[in-house]
């Protein structure tokens, strides 16, 4: 019996580092196991696809290079494959998905994040958000993407909820525990974990001039591990440099509390540091225009049994159980966001079995097939 077939037309893959590139990935992965996959995707990314996906490198930069090749070959390969999908990474690349598939009879659909509905500008408000309104199908990656959506316009009838997975760890805590401190010369102290880009969004030097004071007051041997750069290939966020950062702890007295490891993209050197870890803080700041769509690092953090302290915001108040896998905080409530870290600091132990039990239910298995279910759900006669 012959595999339904699938393009999948996206910019975010490895080499690229980020949440979106991971579920990308992990997307290509999961419909590889049960759809005939052929992915259009920056050249860079040829060398980190998934095994079983097919796939057309085109050039990453410029970004209109990018836009203008893709979409026309798109078109060129659903005339070509005759697919019965044609599924856009994120809403940039939801035109094209839409116009080949419309051109060729496939069923169109998308998996959407915060940014893709939230994004302001006129270009984008004026050519993105209707073809997102006309697809077959939109995926939403939290319960506040999808209702973004509605609110621009799309039929509630055409969206689904899909939040992203997570890789359940199989290796021992112990032993991570030891080799990333040793590797990276930590003491036995609390670690609090940042993981993520340096954008003004995840709100670190905030966090850094706001709430750490008050942390290191009561846990003076506490130290803050930083993993992630600032943004080079992002196309809507702004950045926070690590000296912005480094200057505002110094000024506080606090320098010596922070430890910057840069991106890191090994998963076992980024696994040992989430084992390694006290308590994730995720300090996401409420900026209108630039949500946070859902927050993996937070599930990635309850894998390892590692509570998260973050604030309500967006999408991360799907990604974060409160009182089950750490706390949300009411957003730019500094004092309290420090309150309940050096409570998380205390409990951090006992957090771990229901840290886990939360995270199983994101697994990527869990995700392929509730993407897999929006696929064959989608109705290829539903258009305006």
């Amino acid at each position: 019996m012959h595999k339904k077939k699938i393009i999948v037309i996206t910019r975010n893959l490895p080499p690229l580092v980020g949440g979106m590139e991971r579920l990308n990935w992990h997307i290509l992965d999961e419909l590889s196991q049960h759809l005939d996959v052929h992915a259009i995707c920056p050249e860079e990314s040829t060398h980190f696809m998934p095994v079983g996906t097919q796939f057309t490198g085109i050039r990453l930069k410029p970004l209109w290079h990018f836009l203008a090749v893709a979409s026309w070959k798109s078109i060129q390969l659903a005339r070509k494959l005759k697919p019965t999908f044609i599924f856009a990474g994120s809403g940039l690349t939801a035109p094209m998905a839409l116009v080949a598939a419309r051109i060729t009879g496939a069923r169109a659909i998308a998996y959407t994040h915060g940014l893709d509905v939230a994004v302001n500008h006129p270009l984008y408000k004026l050519l993105w958000i209707p073809a997102i309104r006309r697809l077959d199908r939109v995926i939403a990656n939290s319960n506040h993407t999808a209702e973004q959506l509605k609110k621009n316009g799309v039929n509630s009838s055409r969206i689904g909820i899909v939040n992203p997975g997570v890789s359940i760890p199989e290796h021992s805590q112990s032993e991570s525990q030891n080799n990333f401190r040793t590797k990276f010369n930590l003491d036995e102290g609390p670690i609090l974990l940042s993981v993520g880009r340096l954008t003004t969004r995840k709100g670190l030097l905030e966090f850094v001039k706001s709430s750490l004071p008050i942390i290191l007051k009561e846990q003076p041997n506490t130290m803050l591990v930083v993993i992630g750069d600032a943004p080079s290939d992002s196309l809507y966020a702004s950045a926070q440099t690590q000296a912005e950062i480094e200057k505002e702890a110094d000024e506080k007295g606090i320098g010596n509390h922070i430890f910057f490891l840069g991106k890191i993209t090994d998963k076992n050197t980024l696994s040992n540091a989430y084992f390694s870890a006290t308590v994730h803080v995720f300090p996401v700041r409420d900026i209108p225009g630039d949500p946070e769509g859902f927050g993996m690092v937070a599930i990635e953090a309850a894998a390892h049994g590692i509570p998260t302290v973050a604030f309500a915001t967006g999408g991360i108040v799907d990604a974060v159980k409160d009182g089950k896998s750490g706390f949300l905080v009411e957003s730019n409530n500094y004092h309290k966001f420090a309150e309940l870290t050096l409570k998380a600091l205390a409990t951090s132990k006992d957090f771990q079995p229901s840290c886990i039990a939360f995270s199983k239910q994101f697994s990527w298995l869990t995700f392929g097939k509730k993407i897999l279910e929006q696929l064959n759900s989608t109705d290829s006669t539903n258009n305006d």
